[in-house]
């Protein structure tokens, strides 16, 4: 019975490690990300992964804000 529990409590503590991030730009859009969005150093733009579970990019110079939800 113990195990069981054991498991229960690390399936929740998973689901609590991914985030969402909020990205504010420079002309006012909010952005949803799912998960901590990643800098592309070599070409400047910060990728990430949208709601629908798709990679987009926006060049760093347009983001004012990113805030975790």
């Amino acid at each position: 019975m113990k195990h069981w529990i054991i498991a229960v409590f690390c399936v929740l503590g998973l689901a609590g490690c991914a985030s969402d991030y909020i990205i504010a730009t420079t002309d006012g859009q909010m952005i949803t990300a799912d998960g901590k969005p990643k800098l592309d150093e070599d070409t400047g733009m910060l990728k990430f992964e949208d709601g629908e579970g798709n990679e987009q990019q926006i060049p760093q110079s347009e983001v004012k804000q990113i805030i975790e939800r």
